[in-house]
């Protein structure tokens, strides 16, 4: 199945509440006469959720306060500016996320009536769709004080912003792979929470290995850090710097003990297989 018929199964596994054509006036665009004088601006918003809990209990602790969040959202829009509705609206989306932990995801359509284009028309618009994802990163190191480095990664990751560390493994000492003579190896894993996309997401592991001291000299060589995604959602990527999910995981003990203790039951995207499976196989 393709991305997109992909997206649109995730989608229609959740419940929505709806808000439509919220009117704010704000200060966003691109000249200065919008910043200054501000215009009108209409949002629409849904909001991806489980609405069992709150339909069964009518309790709504157990659901989100559209009203809250349209409040939320006016406050927001006035609080910032930004010279592109594209910025506005992805600044947006990330806010709801983090504030409303029972959000999965959203789609939000930001609306200016008033763009200033010089030509007839009803409005100008931009739509998104943005979703929490879940990513499982492998973790190793075989240089200097190993565990400090792994702990290191870990906070860093869970400090990152739109991300959070849900689950870490034990550590476990593992042989060195790849027929390079070196010190054993540490090695565990981790469940990512992340509002990164998969590049996005490469690159930041590079820059905490880079602050690490890493070195890319030998292939399979010692290292004070490595981080390799594994696997993200149930996504297939294939980039010239990037293959989800990572091509030799099912072959690599140090990776799968790991992922089977935090994950047993997560399934291999294209060899349908669970992390205990694969770990069983090996």
């Amino acid at each position: 199945m393709g991305k997109e018929g992909r997206g649109k199964m995730k989608y229609s596994c959740y419940d929505k509440i709806l808000i439509k054509n919220l009117e704010v006036f704000a200060n966003h665009g691109v000249f200065a006469e919008e910043n200054r004088l501000g215009q009108k601006f209409l949002i629409s918003l849904t909001m991806y959720l489980d609405t069992r809990t709150p339909g069964k209990s009518d309790n709504l602790t157990t659901s989100i306060d559209y009203g809250e969040v349209s409040s939320f959202m006016t406050g927001y829009m006035k609080e910032h500016t930004f010279k592109l509705i594209e910025a506005a609206a992805e600044n947006l989306c990330e806010a709801l996320l983090l504030r409303y932990p029972l959000l999965k995801g959203v789609t939000l359509e930001l609306k200016k009536p008033w763009a200033p284009v010089g030509l007839p028309l009803e409005t100008v618009s931009v739509e998104i769709t943005r979703f929490w994802h879940y990513a499982y990163i492998a973790l190793g190191s075989n240089m200097g004080d190993k565990k400090a480095y792994l702990d290191g990664a870990v906070k860093a990751l869970d400090q990152t912003p739109g991300c959070s560390v849900e689950k870490v493994s034990t550590y476990i000492i593992t042989e060195p792979y790849g027929g390079v003579e070196q010190d054993d190896f540490l090695n565990g894993g981790l469940l990512l929470k992340t509002l990164m996309q998969p590049q996005e997401l490469l690159c930041r592991l590079h820059e905490i290995e880079h602050e690490a001291h890493r070195e890319r000299i030998i292939r399979w060589g010692p290292r004070t850090l490595d981080l390799d995604i594994l696997m993200y959602d149930d996504e297939i990527v294939e980039t010239d710097d990037l293959i989800i999910p990572h091509a030799e995981m099912h072959l690599r003990r140090f990776v799968l003990e790991p992922l089977a203790e935090i994950a047993p039951g997560k399934r291999h995207p294209i060899l349908g297989k669970t992390a205990e499976q694969m770990l069983k196989e090996l």
